[in-house]
Parts: C-alpha cells; sequence; structure tokens
C-alpha cells in the first residue's frame, strides 16, 4: 500500500519537509535526537510535547499526527505553542514491531537492573533529555499527551491514562482537553510508573496522559476518521484556539491494584478476546502465579490492560474501579 508522503516520513522520523517551513516562518527549530523535533518561539507561550510510536506497531497516532503537521505546516504561523515532536522507538516502526528488545514505555526511568544495556534503554535516555531540556525552558502552561492504541479491543475504544503528580487543577483541565477530544473514559494512577507520561509528569512537572485511540493496526490501514474529534482537539491546542463549550465529559476511573507477573507460571483467568474495562464481581478469578492467587477485591471491578506475555517483573494487568 502507498502512504500518504507525510504519514511516510513521520513513520521513517524524517522532518525534512516540514522543517524549511517553520524556520521561514521565524521559529528556532532543532533535531536534539532521532525522531524529535523542537520548535520554539516565546517560552511565555504553551509548551506542548506530541509523542507518537513509543510501541512501534500502534500506528495511528503516526497519521493522525502526520497529517496535523502537514496542515501546520502549510501555514505555520498558525502554531502558537513551542510544539516538541516525538517519534518513539523507530527501529520498531520499521520493523512493524511492538518493540525490538524491551517495551519502551517500561524504561523511562533510572532504575533498570539487568534491561540498562537494552536498546530501548539508550532510545528512553535520549528521550527523557530531549524532554526535560525542552520543558525547563518552558515559562507556559506545559502539556504532553503520548498517543497510542491498545492490543486488544476495548468497552471504551478511546481512553486515556492519567498518571500520579498532576494537581487538581491542571489534572481536572486535562480531563476537559480530553473530553473534548473524544476520550470515553479517564483512568487515574495514583501509583508510580515507568511510563513516558508518568516520567513527564512526576519529574518535569508536566500535564501529561497517556491516550489510547482504538486498536492497533497496520500502518496505512487506520481509519482516522474515527479520531477526527482528538484530531480537531490537538490542532486548537497548537494554535491556542478556543474549544467548544460543554465537552461531554469522560467517566473516570480509578486503578485499584497492579498485577504483576512474578514467575513463569503467570496465568491469566481470561483469554486474549477480553476487551479492556471487563467488569468482574467481586471474589472473581483474576490471575494465578503460583501460589499466589488474584482476586476481585470490590464489588466491581474492571480489567484494563491484560497481558499475560510481558515479561517477569513487569504488569500483567490493572484492575479499575469508577471514581467516587
Amino acid at each position: 500500500m502507498s502512504l500518504p508522503p507525510a504519514v511516510a516520513a513521520l513513520a521513517a522520523a524524517d522532518f525534512s519537509g516540514i522543517v524549511p517551513r517553520f524556520v521561514a516562518a521565524g521559529f528556532a527549530v532543532s533535531e536534539p535526537a532521532a525522531g524529535v523535533l523542537q520548535i520554539v518561539s516565546d517560552p511565555s507561550r504553551a509548551s506542548v510535547l506530541l509523542s507518537v510510536g513509543v510501541h512501534g506497531d500502534e500506528t495511528a497516532p503516526i497519521e493522525l499526527l502526520a497529517h496535523l503537521l502537514d496542515a501546520l505546516a502549510r501555514e505555520p504561523q498558525q502554531l502558537a505553542v513551542n510544539l516538541m515532536v516525538v517519534v518513539g522507538n523507530i527501529a520498531a516502526i520499521r520493523q512493524a514491531r511492538r518493540f525490538i528488545d524491551v517495551d519502551l514505555n517500561r524504561l523511562f526511568c533510572r532504575e533498570r537492573g539487568l534491561l540498562s544495556a537494552v536498546a530501548e534503554a539508550a532510545r528512553a535516555d535520549d528521550l527523557m533529555a530531549a524532554g526535560s531540556a525542552f520543558f525547563t525552558r518552558a515559562a507556559g502552561p506545559r502539556w504532553h499527551l503520548d498517543l497510542h492504541t491498545a492490543i486488544r479491543g476495548s468497552l471504551y475504544p478511546t481512553f486515556a491514562m492519567i498518571p500520579e503528580g498532576i494537581g487538581d487543577a491542571p489534572r481536572q483541565a486535562l480531563i476537559t482537553l480530553l473530553g473534548h477530544a473524544g476520550i470515553a473514559a479517564v483512568i487515574l494512577n495514583r501509583s508510580a510508573a515507568s511510563t513516558f507520561s508518568a516520567y513527564t509528569a512526576a519529574q518535569l512537572g508536566v500535564t501529561s496522559a497517556t491516550v489510547e485511540l482504538g486498536q492497533v493496526s497496520a500502518l496505512g490501514d487506520n481509519d482516522t476518521g474515527r479520531f477526527a474529534a482528538a484530531t480537531a482537539t490537538l490542532a486548537r491546542l497548537l494554535r491556542d484556539d478556543s474549544a467548544p463549550a460543554d465537552p461531554v465529559a469522560p467517566l473516570v476511573f480509578e486503578v485499584v491494584r497492579e498485577i504483576i507477573k512474578h514467575s513463569d507460571a503467570f496465568r491469566m483467568a481470561f483469554d486474549g478476546t477480553t476487551p479492556n474495562f471487563t467488569a468482574l464481581p467481586r471474589d472473581a478469578l483474576i490471575a494465578t502465579d503460583g501460589t499466589q492467587v488474584y482476586r476481585v477485591e470490590h464489588d466491581e471491578e474492571r480489567v484494563v490492560f491484560p497481558n499475560p506475555a510481558v515479561r517477569i517483573g513487569f504488569r500483567a494487568g490493572l484492575m479499575v474501579v469508577r471514581s467516587a
């Protein structure tokens, strides 16, 4: 399948087609690492980081962002924020794989133990350094939306994870923004995590979220029309345009437990067709791990990101409940 030029370029982390237009419009443009583009003008403006391809097989956000950047580059003077674009796991995107050695979105931390030498660890270091430099210069509001798609189906096809470390007011502003973007459900994670959005929130003071836009598809096979509200919201954010009144508020959930895989004996009680947000009643079996048994502890819990194939020591799922 022949990809639109803008999509093919972004998937290859090639910004050469848009950089000259922003330079000609008077912006300071730099590429501090492969697949990282920074377009900066006034430090007092809002600073926005948009990241895609942290998982190489999650292609819908690449297509969405490619079209968004292509349109903006045609009228670069409309860019009203300082913008950082990240194409995450470039090698995995080229191979249409989720990752090469290890899930990049579990490595945005300093302590990695035996994983310190994998290729994705070096990539995480590059992205953390670029993000730190970008937001250190920022004097205005700071936003990070890390755009993904889910491995499996979901009862709420679009949803977002909001990490710990964000204050009440910016968190509510973020939930409102996500509502405008057509995000149906939001999960508040009160525990520390090693994802990209958790890093920017906890370490850089950024209002951040991991945003799931539908399900994994091959590059070029995504119906980006399904994400029209997200595209329009991101376009308004970059142009600093006013949002429509009265967005549909997302449902809000909270993480009550992480299911960690501790051994090769780990087994989940449901198969790969189980959608995200599937509801389970009290005492229902979630998983076993040798002698350890995970059961539902509330009247109802919903399972999100169930994935028994993760490495030992990694999260194999989240259990969430509706927020009071």
